[in-house]
């Protein structure tokens, strides 16, 4: 039950980013730009405070960082982006798509590929997702939106998974958010976008960065590897309906029947893809 409900808290957090980044930027306080780079630094500066009260110190001179940092930075990056000239509904299913397809790769790569019941539990929360996030209007393509989007697929893919070699997951988390700043902050102001910046976007930002990506990133790491890498890959399917349950809920945004039914066969799928396969998949993932 404990770790339903971490899992469950994580999966809030991150629908509660997509939420701030639309009370911020989409509302205009803030520019996407400036909003990546509040968000990584406020993550930053909030990780590494907790790090030393406990008496630890912040690991960044470690090989993992090479891969922990460059895939937060990538996934950072293309997803700031990409959503620049994506609609968001088309942009988050290429992206969750994405996740899906290269975790599961990844996981039978290294010897733990999906079962049966995962893969068809997927395939039945991605199927609720794509009827929920599809576009009902004309769908307009940016390709170089799909590639930016599909390269920040791949980044959270590879942050997922390297969660599962870290020791110390708050210190390895603050090391990942203070190496990938600089590279973040470049990348974001070499953004085609006009810097704008009020209080309002501004505390967004910070509340994104130090709380829900901050400190949800670290409780993620800190959860992943008591699951297989299959399993992590599905239950993110959660974060898109969570979202849009909040927008209806925080944002007054209109509910449907559509939004319920695919809401349900995405809960349902990951539900029957966890199952009662979890404790064996929690041996495999200890031993991976």
């Amino acid at each position: 039950m404990r770790l339903f409900l971490l899992t469950t808290l994580t999966m809030i957090a991150f629908a509660a980013n997509s939420i701030l980044n639309r009370l911020a930027v989409d509302s205009g306080a803030i520019d996407p730009a400036s909003f990546a780079i509040v968000r990584v630094l406020s993550g930053a500066v909030v990780l590494v405070a907790l790090v030393l009260l406990r008496g630890r110190r912040v690991p960044l001179r470690t090989p993992r960082r090479l891969i922990g940092a460059g895939s937060l930075t990538l996934y950072m990056i293309g997803f700031s982006w990409g959503y620049l000239t994506l609609e968001a509904g088309l942009g988050a299913l290429f992206l969750f798509g994405v996740v899906q397809l290269s975790i599961f790769a990844m996981a039978a790569i290294g010897g733990t590929p999906p079962l049966p019941r995962q893969l068809g539990g997927a395939a039945v929360a991605f199927a609720g997702l794509t009827w929920v996030l599809w576009p009902t209007g004309p769908v307009v393509v940016d390709y170089k939106g799909l590639f930016l989007m599909l390269l920040a697929g791949i980044g959270w893919a590879v942050y997922t998974l390297e969660g599962r070699r870290e020791t110390d997951a708050l210190a390895g988390t603050a090391a990942n958010f203070c190496v990938a700043f600089p590279l973040v902050a470049v990348a974001a102001l070499a953004m085609p976008v006009a810097m704008v910046m009020t209080a309002q976007g501004l505390f967004l930002a910070v509340i994104s960065g130090a709380v829900t990506s901050g400190m949800g990133y670290a409780l993620w790491y800190r959860l992943v590897p008591k699951y297989t890498p299959s399993l992590v890959a599905i239950i993110q399917l959660a974060v898109p309906v969570i979202a849009l349950i909040a927008g209806i809920i925080m944002l007054g945004e209109q509910a449907s029947l559509r939004l319920v039914l695919g809401a349900a066969l995405v809960l349902g799928g990951i539900a029957f893809a966890v199952g009662r396969k979890r404790a064996t998949g929690g041996k495999r993932a200890t031993s991976a």
